[in-house]
């Protein structure tokens, strides 16, 4: 892609102005006339069209992976509900929220009763017609302990939940000023009876219908006629995805035109791919980071001073350079970054340190290796991330012995059952969520064990606080704990690495809040070839 075609492209999708643009092109010698032809030409190119197929390839896919969406977990699970679910609510750019089934809400002066107004006229993939029972009992259901949901945690402070007419009237035990901001979870589709009947089906309202379920090998899906929101998403025929779990098969399936979209490309390939014809990177910072996960309750990592030992044993720079090839920033050890609102500033940044790492090892009483699972599939560059680590915590004489698992299961036998593992986060709409769904001591997915009282009290105190300053002083709080106590070892926070086919793809416009358009590219982009 020549600059001047790059330059286009983003005034199409708002990121260069029109002016900008032809003082950019004059500057290249290039004229106006031109200039203003090529605009012209990338803009109805940028003009949906109907019709053909999209497919991408993916890395986060595995044989045990289910259509249950209280079941999902990695990339492609995620990626392909996008397809084929419809939300209540979904995350703008700019960290907003859009309205989807829930067309109006708002909370009572308490923020303790929360009202949605359901969309009428939205329809099932089975015919049905979408209601305010299935919105309430798709909450229950997820709220419920037993359905395993990976939003039960987030759901922990619902009371009562009651439809009435177009209306879902949700009452909380405590104050949540954020509590819409919940119901925006990628787990949250929204199911005929909630799912309760059958919640592998794969029905719900979105722009797919599902054609094609095969766990680790492929899904497909086409498009549904009866979609309520045709202007804006469902322009393919058909979509796919394709279990891709190698980079090398997905960098190969997309050169060869097999697919149109790649996630996770690998930092150290990415000026590579940049000179390819037709190819785009399209990496966004946001909130996403790769953790090295402790179980606070398992020995040796119920020992403080061991974790302690272990969190100055990285070195977050070497990691962030070797490992990103600095596309991303060095984490602190808590799991926000400046993209959420209210950071705490003003935390001191922890660094490699081998003298003060030895002298905790040494003060915990621990002898002997530690062993650390990882596996490729983890996050691009795990397995050499967990060597870097080994290596840096040899110079302060603590021994870790690096296990490489299969990538097929690492996401249902390895993360959250194992103590002391690679991971990924993707990251939520607001802090509270991400301490919620992640670090309290009900939350199904509290991966480091962290069950802390006075952690879960300023959790529930931040939600009530109306008061912005007074809840970033709490959110800050929450991180110095986190930081000082919790299991958490953040290196970094990475960009999502996408590339895309942009010569045989329109409408690609990347969202901060995940990779392919936090899930909506094949939903929302469309076939130009």
């Amino acid at each position: 892609m020549s600059e001047l075609d790059f330059l286009s492209r983003r005034v199409m999708t708002g990121r260069l102005s029109r002016r900008d643009f032809l003082g950019r092109a004059a500057a290249l010698g290039v004229s106006a006339a031109f200039a203003n032809t090529m605009l012209s030409t990338a803009a109805q190119a940028q003009s949906p069209v109907r019709g053909g197929i999209l497919r991408a390839g993916l890395q986060g896919g595995e044989s045990t992976n289910s259509l249950d969406p209280a079941l999902n977990l990695s990339q492609v699970p995620f990626n392909f509900c996008k397809q084929w679910g419809e939300f209540l609510f979904r995350l703008t750019r700019d960290g907003g929220l859009e309205n989807r089934i829930a067309e109006d809400a708002g909370p009572s002066s308490d923020a303790k009763t929360w009202t949605m107004k359901i969309r009428q006229g939205v329809e099932f993939h089975n015919g049905k017609t979408v209601t305010a029972e299935d919105v309430a009992a798709t909450i229950e259901r997820h709220a419920d302990k037993n359905s395993n949901s990976g939003a039960f945690g987030i759901l922990g402070n619902v009371d009562t939940i009651k439809a009435s007419g177009n209306e879902v009237v949700i009452t909380l035990k405590e104050p949540d000023a954020e509590f819409n901001y919940l119901l925006a979870d990628y787990h949250l589709l929204i199911q005929p009876n909630g799912g309760k009947d059958n919640p592998t089906s794969g029905i719900s309202a979105g722009p797919y219908k599902v054609t094609v379920d095969e766990p680790g090998i492929r899904y497909g899906g086409e498009r549904f006629e009866n979609f309520w929101d045709k202007e804006h998403m469902g322009f393919a025929d058909q979509v796919e995805i394709i279990v891709m779990n190698d980079p090398t098969a997905r960098m190969a399936a997309l050169q060869s035109g097999q697919v149109h979209f790649i996630n996770r490309v690998e930092p150290k390939i990415v000026d590579l791919v940049k000179r390819l014809p037709g190819v785009s990177i399209e990496n966004v910072s946001g909130k996403g980071y790769y953790p090295i996960n402790m179980f606070c309750d398992t020995p040796p990592f119920d020992n403080k001073d061991l974790r302690m030992a272990l969190k100055l044993a990285v070195d977050r720079e070497q990691m962030l350079q070797t490992i990103l090839r600095g596309y991303g920033t060095v984490g602190n050890d808590f799991p926000v970054n400046k993209a959420y609102p209210l950071f705490p500033e003003g935390i001191e940044q922890r660094v490699f340190d081998p003298e003060k790492a030895a002298e905790f090892y040494k003060k915990s009483g621990h002898s002997g290796s530690i062993l650390l699972r990882t596996s490729d599939v983890a996050f691009p560059g795990a397995i050499d991330a967990a060597q870097l680590f080994q290596q840096s915590a040899a110079k302060c004489g603590i021994t870790i012995e690096v296990r490489r698992e299969p990538g097929d299961g690492y996401w249902s036998e390895v993360w959250n059952k194992q103590p002391f593992c690679l991971s990924y986060w993707g990251g939520r709409a607001t802090q509270n969520q991400m301490y919620t769904t992640g670090y309290t001591s009900n939350a199904d997915w509290n991966d480091t064990r962290f069950k802390n009282p006075q952690m879960d009290q300023m959790v529930v105190a931040s939600r009530g606080e109306l008061d912005e300053e007074k809840r970033k002083g709490i959110y800050r709080d929450m991180a110095v704990l986190m930081r000082d106590e919790g299991g958490l070892i953040v290196p970094f926070f990475n960009d999502f690495m996408d590339a895309v086919a942009t010569n045989k793809v329109g409408g690609y416009n990347k969202h901060v809040a995940g990779e392919l358009m936090d899930g909506y590219s094949l939903a929302e982009c469309w076939a130009t070839a």
